[in-house]
C-alpha cells in the first residue's frame, strides 16, 4: 500500500501510518501535490519502478472553503477546481495506464455533485449528462465555470446560485469524469476488466467537512424538494 501525503513531516500522515500498520498493513509513503503535474509524474515513475503498476487506485484528495469564508468566490473557484477536478483528472491521465488487469479505481466524489447538477440550467444539464460528452469538453466546461465566476456572470450563464457552489461543481465534474473514464476503459481495455467507479457519499465527519458542510447540504436538498 502506498499512502501519498503533501508533507511527510506532518503528524496526520504518521498517525495514519501507525494506524494502518497496527492493522497489519505494509505501508509506503510518497510525496504528492495533486495540483503539481511534475509531482504526479514523479509518483507515477515510482509506482512503475517499485511495483510495475497498480492494483487499486483511490483518488481521495480534495479541498473546500467554508460557506462563510471571506475569500473572493473567483479565487475559491480557481483553487477548488485546480485541486478537486483538474488534479484528479491529471492523476487519472498519468496513473490509469498503470492499472493492471482486474484492477479497481475509485474516485471519491460527493452527493453534492448531484445536488449541484440539478441546480444548473437545463442547457448545462443537457451538456453534462450527454452520453457523448468527452473529457476535453468537460474540461472546457470546468474552465468556463471558473472564468464565468471571475467575470461575475456565472448565475447569468446558468451555473448554480448556492452555498459551496465551487465544491459542488468540482465534485460534479469528478462524477462525470469517472463516467467518461469508465466508458474509455470499456472501449479500449475491455479484456482487462478494470472497474472504475465514483463513490458519492453524503456528509462525513472530518476536519474539512464539519457542521458547516452538512448544514449547507441539507439547505440545498430542501431547496430541491420545495
Amino acid at each position: 500500500m502506498v499512502l501519498t501525503v503533501r508533507d511527510q513531516t506532518r503528524g496526520r500522515g504518521r498517525a495514519a501510518r501507525q494506524h494502518l500498520k497496527a492493522e497489519g498493513l505494509s505501508l509506503h509513503f510518497h510525496l504528492l501535490a495533486i495540483d503539481n503535474l511534475q509531482s504526479i509524474r514523479t509518483l507515477r515513475d515510482f509506482l512503475w519502478e517499485e511495483f510495475g503498476g497498480l492494483d487499486v487506485l483511490v483518488n481521495n484528495a480534495g479541498i473546500t472553503f467554508k460557506s462563510d469564508d471571506p475569500t473572493p468566490l473567483h479565487i475559491q473557484a480557481e483553487v477548488t477546481l485546480k485541486t478537486n477536478f483538474f488534479g484528479t483528472r491529471d492523476i487519472c491521465t498519468e496513473l490509469l495506464p498503470l492499472v493492471k488487469p482486474q484492477g479497481r479505481v475509485v474516485n471519491v466524489s460527493s452527493v453534492m455533485g448531484f445536488v449541484t447538477l440539478k441546480q444548473c440550467s437545463p442547457e448545462l444539464q443537457q451538456k453534462f449528462t450527454s452520453e457523448a460528452i468527452t473529457e476535453e469538453e468537460l474540461g472546457m466546461l470546468m474552465d468556463k465555470f471558473v472564468e464565468d465566476v471571475k467575470n461575475g456572470v456565472h448565475k447569468k450563464e446558468g451555473w448554480p446560485d448556492m452555498k459551496l457552489v465551487t465544491y459542488g461543481i468540482s465534485k460534479m465534474g469528478i462524477t462525470i469524469l469517472s463516467r467518461i473514464h469508465a466508458r474509455k476503459l470499456s472501449e479500449q481495455r475491455r479484456d482487462d476488466k478494470i472497474l472504475l467507479n465514483a463513490c458519492c457519499p453524503g456528509w462525513v465527519r472530518t476536519d474539512m467537512g464539519g457542521a458547516d458542510a452538512i448544514k449547507a447540504q441539507k439547505m440545498e436538498q430542501r431547496r430541491l424538494s420545495a
